[in-house]
């Protein structure tokens, strides 16, 4: 008895030391631009804050709320960047007003604050989003370009552009994805789309088989081809 009450007793002491370093998802509320912003941080599987990791700035669709920014967070990015080595930032909107509103007053404070509190790679963000998250992420990437590897929206736009802002995303990865159901939507991204690679930018344009606007991303492996492209994009871009 004496024995194995010893043995039980060394493997609650090594457990600690032998227990794999799980995956923190965690919730912060601060002050940027004069709102608070609520936002959700993913973590991945054992995280090391010695190390850097590609970071994505996720916008949620629809009204941008906070159950909309854990059910979006948890559907389309979780899983894969907690196995594969990503931080995952998503935000609700402050006081109701969405990003490509009022909300975008929180920039580029908030950004400052990201990498100024996270190991991200290359000190730059991939900034994606879906529907209103979408035209947030594409807003937000033709305000300040300068903090971004790529803009991805699915689906998502630059709406309403002026020809400054549409080339203020020149130096981004641009990724678009859109359901083939979806029609208003798919008439605006694709000119939107032809425009860009006319003009010679980085961009790819998806239309997605038997998918509506909010696009489901366990079809067609749409999940992995959304990472593929950002790593695509730590890379130049390249195919």
């Amino acid at each position: 008895m004496k024995l194995v009450l010893k043995l039980l007793n060394s493997l609650i002491l090594l457990a600690p030391l032998i227990s794999p370093a799980f995956a923190e998802v965690s919730e912060e509320t601060r002050e940027f631009g004069g709102l608070d912003v609520r936002y959700r941080i993913i973590l991945p599987d054992n995280f090391d804050p010695s190390q850097t990791y590609p970071t994505v700035l996720q916008f949620p669709g629809g009204g941008q709320t906070w159950n909309i920014v854990v059910g979006s967070t948890d559907a389309d990015w979780r899983e894969v960047a907690e196995q594969d080595g990503y931080i995952v930032i998503s935000p609700s909107a402050p006081n109701g007003q969405l990003f490509f509103q009022g909300g975008d007053r929180v920039f580029p404070e908030f950004i400052e604050y990201i990498l100024a509190a996270y190991p991200v790679a290359n000190n730059k963000l991939h900034i994606t989003g879906i529907s209103n998250g979408g035209l947030s992420a594409f807003h937000i990437a033709s305000m300040y370009p300068d903090y971004f590897i790529s803009v991805t929206g699915y689906p998502g736009l630059l709406n309403g552009a002026s020809a400054e802002r549409l080339e203020a995303l020149r130096p981004l990865c641009i990724y678009m994805h859109v359901g083939d159901r979806d029609s208003n939507w798919i008439s605006a991204m694709q000119n939107q789309y032809q425009t860009l690679q006319r003009d010679g930018f980085n961009i790819s344009f998806n239309v997605e088989a038997d998918q509506n606007h909010v696009l489901d991303v366990r079809k067609d492996n749409l999940r992995a081809r959304l990472f593929a492209e950002l790593e695509r994009a730590r890379s130049g871009c390249a195919n």
